[in-house]
Protein backbone atom coordinates (compact mmCIF):
# COMPACT_ATOMS: atom_id res chain seq x y z
CA UNK A 1 0.00 0.00 0.00
CA UNK A 2 1.18 3.24 -0.68
CA UNK A 3 0.10 7.32 0.82
CA UNK A 4 -0.64 9.31 -2.21
CA UNK A 5 -0.26 13.11 -1.28
CA UNK A 6 -1.43 15.71 -3.77
CA UNK A 7 -0.44 19.06 -4.26
CA UNK A 8 0.09 22.09 -6.59
CA UNK A 9 2.69 21.29 -9.41
CA UNK A 10 4.70 21.42 -10.94
CA UNK A 11 7.83 20.55 -9.07
CA UNK A 12 9.32 23.45 -7.17
CA UNK A 13 6.18 24.90 -5.85
CA UNK A 14 5.92 26.39 -2.28
CA UNK A 15 2.98 23.86 -2.12
CA UNK A 16 5.33 21.06 -3.12
CA UNK A 17 7.60 21.94 -0.53
CA UNK A 18 4.74 21.93 1.90
CA UNK A 19 3.91 18.79 1.12
CA UNK A 20 7.64 17.19 1.29
CA UNK A 21 7.80 18.53 4.78
CA UNK A 22 4.43 16.87 5.46
CA UNK A 23 5.18 13.17 4.22
CA UNK A 24 8.85 13.52 6.38
CA UNK A 25 6.39 13.97 9.17
CA UNK A 26 4.06 11.23 8.22
CA UNK A 27 7.11 8.64 7.43
CA UNK A 28 7.55 9.25 11.44
CA UNK A 29 3.74 7.45 12.04
CA UNK A 30 3.75 4.84 8.93
CA UNK A 31 5.62 2.46 7.14
CA UNK A 32 3.60 2.70 4.17
CA UNK A 33 5.28 4.71 1.00
CA UNK A 34 4.26 8.18 0.47
CA UNK A 35 3.66 9.66 -3.26
CA UNK A 36 3.61 13.35 -4.55
CA UNK A 37 0.40 13.64 -6.96
CA UNK A 38 1.43 16.62 -8.90
CA UNK A 39 -1.87 18.79 -10.00
CA UNK A 40 -2.11 21.91 -12.21
CA UNK A 41 -4.56 23.80 -9.83
CA UNK A 42 -5.60 24.04 -6.28
CA UNK A 43 -9.41 22.98 -7.26
CA UNK A 44 -7.72 19.90 -8.47
CA UNK A 45 -5.62 19.22 -5.97
CA UNK A 46 -8.29 19.38 -3.42
CA UNK A 47 -10.33 17.26 -5.94
CA UNK A 48 -8.27 14.81 -6.31
CA UNK A 49 -8.95 13.50 -2.58
CA UNK A 50 -12.84 13.78 -3.43
CA UNK A 51 -12.43 11.47 -6.06
CA UNK A 52 -10.00 9.09 -4.31
CA UNK A 53 -7.26 9.68 -7.06
CA UNK A 54 -4.92 10.76 -4.24
CA UNK A 55 -5.61 9.64 0.15
CA UNK A 56 -4.56 13.80 0.77
CA UNK A 57 -3.92 16.72 -0.24
CA UNK A 58 -1.68 19.73 0.58
CA UNK A 59 -3.25 23.33 -0.26
CA UNK A 60 -3.07 26.94 0.93
CA UNK A 61 -5.69 28.95 2.94
CA UNK A 62 -3.80 31.89 3.77
CA UNK A 63 -1.15 34.05 3.27
CA UNK A 64 0.08 36.78 5.93
CA UNK A 65 0.60 39.11 3.35
CA UNK A 66 -2.29 38.63 0.86
CA UNK A 67 -4.75 37.32 3.20
CA UNK A 68 -7.08 34.22 2.12
CA UNK A 69 -6.67 31.35 -0.69
CA UNK A 70 -10.50 32.37 -1.49
CA UNK A 71 -10.28 28.94 -4.08
CA UNK A 72 -9.16 26.64 -0.97
CA UNK A 73 -11.91 27.70 1.01
CA UNK A 74 -14.77 27.60 -2.20
CA UNK A 75 -13.39 24.28 -2.69
CA UNK A 76 -13.49 23.04 0.61
CA UNK A 77 -17.29 24.19 0.97
CA UNK A 78 -18.39 22.36 -2.34
CA UNK A 79 -16.94 19.24 -0.99
CA UNK A 80 -18.28 18.62 1.68
CA UNK A 81 -16.85 15.23 2.53
CA UNK A 82 -13.13 16.12 2.59
CA UNK A 83 -11.87 16.94 6.35
CA UNK A 84 -8.83 19.26 8.03
CA UNK A 85 -6.07 16.97 9.30
CA UNK A 86 -3.25 19.13 9.97
CA UNK A 87 -2.14 22.81 9.13
CA UNK A 88 1.33 23.63 7.71
CA UNK A 89 2.80 27.00 8.50
CA UNK A 90 5.26 27.59 5.84
CA UNK A 91 8.24 30.70 5.30
CA UNK A 92 8.04 31.99 2.21
CA UNK A 93 10.54 34.00 0.22
CA UNK A 94 10.56 34.97 -3.27
CA UNK A 95 13.42 35.49 -5.59
CA UNK A 96 13.01 37.10 -9.20
CA UNK A 97 14.58 34.81 -11.45
CA UNK A 98 15.96 35.26 -15.33
CA UNK A 99 18.36 34.40 -18.45
CA UNK A 100 18.74 38.20 -18.56
CA UNK A 101 21.50 40.27 -17.27
CA UNK A 102 19.98 43.28 -15.40
CA UNK A 103 16.65 44.46 -14.28
CA UNK A 104 16.96 47.19 -16.91
CA UNK A 105 16.01 44.77 -19.48
CA UNK A 106 13.07 43.37 -18.14
CA UNK A 107 9.41 43.82 -19.80
CA UNK A 108 7.61 41.42 -18.65
CA UNK A 109 6.95 39.22 -15.46
CA UNK A 110 5.33 35.52 -14.66
CA UNK A 111 3.98 34.31 -11.31
CA UNK A 112 1.21 32.72 -9.45
CA UNK A 113 -1.06 35.60 -8.75
CA UNK A 114 -0.20 35.28 -4.99
CA UNK A 115 3.24 35.84 -5.57
CA UNK A 116 3.10 38.54 -7.72
CA UNK A 117 1.17 40.11 -4.65
CA UNK A 118 3.41 39.60 -1.79
CA UNK A 119 5.82 41.21 -4.10
CA UNK A 120 3.72 43.88 -5.32
CA UNK A 121 5.94 47.04 -3.73
CA UNK A 122 9.26 46.00 -5.07
CA UNK A 123 7.94 45.04 -8.21
CA UNK A 124 6.43 48.85 -8.40
CA UNK A 125 9.65 50.63 -7.12
CA UNK A 126 12.06 48.04 -9.13
CA UNK A 127 10.26 47.66 -12.31
CA UNK A 128 7.23 50.10 -12.59
CA UNK A 129 6.65 49.68 -16.25
CA UNK A 130 6.88 45.79 -16.37
CA UNK A 131 4.12 43.65 -17.23
CA UNK A 132 3.16 41.20 -14.72
CA UNK A 133 1.31 37.89 -16.19
CA UNK A 134 -0.60 35.33 -13.64
CA UNK A 135 0.63 31.79 -14.01
CA UNK A 136 -1.48 28.70 -12.76
CA UNK A 137 1.76 28.44 -10.26
CA UNK A 138 5.36 29.64 -9.38
CA UNK A 139 6.87 27.05 -11.31
CA UNK A 140 4.69 27.47 -14.66
CA UNK A 141 6.14 30.43 -14.88
CA UNK A 142 10.09 29.24 -15.27
CA UNK A 143 9.08 27.00 -18.34
CA UNK A 144 7.92 30.83 -20.26
CA UNK A 145 11.20 32.69 -19.55
CA UNK A 146 13.72 29.61 -20.11
CA UNK A 147 14.50 31.35 -23.87
CA UNK A 148 13.42 35.32 -23.19
CA UNK A 149 16.17 37.05 -21.84
CA UNK A 150 13.46 40.27 -21.50
CA UNK A 151 11.20 38.08 -19.51
CA UNK A 152 11.26 36.98 -15.43
CA UNK A 153 9.51 35.09 -12.78
CA UNK A 154 9.24 35.14 -9.19
CA UNK A 155 9.53 31.81 -7.66
CA UNK A 156 11.01 30.39 -4.57
CA UNK A 157 15.14 29.84 -4.45
CA UNK A 158 14.22 26.30 -3.96
CA UNK A 159 12.72 26.20 -7.18
CA UNK A 160 15.79 27.90 -8.83
CA UNK A 161 18.30 25.36 -7.77
CA UNK A 162 15.90 22.87 -9.15
CA UNK A 163 15.37 24.83 -12.65
CA UNK A 164 19.36 26.48 -12.72
CA UNK A 165 17.55 29.53 -13.22
CA UNK A 166 19.82 32.49 -12.63
CA UNK A 167 18.80 34.84 -9.83
CA UNK A 168 18.75 38.47 -10.04
CA UNK A 169 17.33 39.95 -6.93
CA UNK A 170 16.38 37.63 -3.44
CA UNK A 171 14.24 38.58 -0.31
CA UNK A 172 12.05 40.52 -2.64
CA UNK A 173 8.89 40.15 -0.75
CA UNK A 174 6.87 43.00 0.64
CA UNK A 175 7.30 41.64 4.13
CA UNK A 176 10.39 39.75 5.57
CA UNK A 177 7.83 37.22 7.67
CA UNK A 178 5.98 36.25 4.70
CA UNK A 179 4.45 33.30 5.42
CA UNK A 180 1.52 30.84 4.20
CA UNK A 181 -1.09 28.11 5.92
CA UNK A 182 -1.17 25.13 4.44
CA UNK A 183 -4.07 22.34 5.44
CA UNK A 184 -4.06 18.79 4.28
CA UNK A 185 -7.15 17.74 3.60
CA UNK A 186 -8.11 13.66 3.47
CA UNK A 187 -11.66 12.08 3.99
CA UNK A 188 -11.24 10.53 7.69
CA UNK A 189 -12.23 12.78 10.46
CA UNK A 190 -9.68 14.20 12.98
CA UNK A 191 -10.97 15.07 16.36
CA UNK A 192 -7.46 15.85 18.18
CA UNK A 193 -6.02 19.38 18.08
CA UNK A 194 -6.25 22.72 19.49
CA UNK A 195 -7.74 24.59 16.46
CA UNK A 196 -10.95 24.05 14.40
CA UNK A 197 -12.52 25.24 11.60
CA UNK A 198 -15.81 25.43 10.30
CA UNK A 199 -18.14 27.15 7.67
CA UNK A 200 -22.00 28.35 8.04
CA UNK A 201 -24.80 30.00 5.96
CA UNK A 202 -27.26 32.32 8.40
CA UNK A 203 -30.91 31.84 7.65
CA UNK A 204 -31.56 35.36 6.41
CA UNK A 205 -30.03 38.42 6.06
CA UNK A 206 -31.15 40.56 9.00
CA UNK A 207 -29.87 42.80 11.20
CA UNK A 208 -28.47 40.47 13.88
CA UNK A 209 -27.72 37.41 11.93
CA UNK A 210 -24.04 36.80 12.40
CA UNK A 211 -24.11 39.05 15.66
CA UNK A 212 -26.18 35.90 17.17
CA UNK A 213 -23.87 32.82 16.28
CA UNK A 214 -20.59 35.47 17.54
CA UNK A 215 -21.89 35.97 20.84
CA UNK A 216 -22.21 31.64 21.46
CA UNK A 217 -18.55 31.22 21.36
CA UNK A 218 -18.13 34.83 23.23
CA UNK A 219 -20.49 33.76 26.23
CA UNK A 220 -18.11 30.49 26.27
CA UNK A 221 -14.93 32.25 26.20
CA UNK A 222 -13.30 30.24 23.30
CA UNK A 223 -11.52 32.42 21.00
CA UNK A 224 -11.87 32.83 17.31
CA UNK A 225 -8.39 33.57 15.56
CA UNK A 226 -10.11 34.29 12.25
CA UNK A 227 -13.30 34.65 10.31
CA UNK A 228 -13.84 35.05 6.50
CA UNK A 229 -16.85 35.62 4.15
CA UNK A 230 -17.47 34.36 1.08
CA UNK A 231 -20.66 34.93 -1.22
CA UNK A 232 -22.75 31.99 -1.49
CA UNK A 233 -23.19 32.46 -5.24
CA UNK A 234 -27.07 32.21 -4.64
CA UNK A 235 -27.58 35.64 -4.99
CA UNK A 236 -25.94 39.45 -4.29
CA UNK A 237 -25.44 40.10 -0.77
CA UNK A 238 -25.79 36.68 0.92
CA UNK A 239 -22.56 35.29 2.61
CA UNK A 240 -20.76 31.63 4.09
CA UNK A 241 -19.29 32.51 6.77
CA UNK A 242 -15.87 30.70 7.58
CA UNK A 243 -14.40 30.61 11.41
CA UNK A 244 -11.48 29.09 13.08
CA UNK A 245 -11.61 29.11 16.25
CA UNK A 246 -9.02 27.84 19.24
CA UNK A 247 -9.96 25.02 21.41
CA UNK A 248 -9.08 24.74 24.69
CA UNK A 249 -12.40 22.75 26.44
CA UNK A 250 -13.55 20.50 24.48
CA UNK A 251 -17.08 20.13 25.80
CA UNK A 252 -17.48 23.79 25.79
CA UNK A 253 -16.80 23.86 22.12
CA UNK A 254 -19.22 20.52 21.70
CA UNK A 255 -21.88 22.90 23.39
CA UNK A 256 -21.02 25.75 21.54
CA UNK A 257 -21.60 23.77 18.11
CA UNK A 258 -24.42 22.93 19.14
CA UNK A 259 -26.17 25.69 19.81
CA UNK A 260 -24.64 27.11 16.90
CA UNK A 261 -26.54 24.69 14.65
CA UNK A 262 -29.59 26.28 15.78
CA UNK A 263 -28.77 29.90 14.68
CA UNK A 264 -27.57 28.67 11.20
CA UNK A 265 -28.78 27.44 7.93
CA UNK A 266 -26.05 25.24 7.21
CA UNK A 267 -23.40 24.70 9.45
CA UNK A 268 -19.78 22.76 8.61
CA UNK A 269 -17.12 21.32 10.79
CA UNK A 270 -14.43 20.91 8.55
CA UNK A 271 -11.96 19.71 10.96
CA UNK A 272 -10.29 19.41 14.57
CA UNK A 273 -6.02 19.71 14.17
CA UNK A 274 -3.23 20.90 15.23
CA UNK A 275 -0.56 23.27 13.68
CA UNK A 276 2.91 22.39 12.45
CA UNK A 277 5.30 25.44 11.63
CA UNK A 278 8.06 24.28 9.58
CA UNK A 279 11.48 25.08 10.39
CA UNK A 280 14.05 26.44 8.47
CA UNK A 281 16.19 23.77 9.44
CA UNK A 282 13.67 21.08 8.05
CA UNK A 283 13.24 23.37 4.81
CA UNK A 284 17.01 23.28 4.36
CA UNK A 285 16.72 19.13 3.90
CA UNK A 286 14.44 19.39 1.20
Amino acid sequence: MAISLAYLGPQGTNTETAALAYARILADTTDEKIILHPCSSIAQTIQSVATKEANLAVAPVENSTEGSVTITLDTLWQLEQLKIQQELVLPIPHVFLSRGTSLQGIDTVYSHPQALAQCQRWLTHSLPKVKLIPTNSTTEALSLINQDPTSAAIASPRAAKLYDLPVLATNINDYPDNCTRFWVVGLNPNTVGNKITLGFSVPANVPGALVKPLQIFASKEINLSRIESRPTRRSLGEYLFFIDLEVENNHLTEEALTELATHTEILRVFGQYSVTPLSNSILSEL
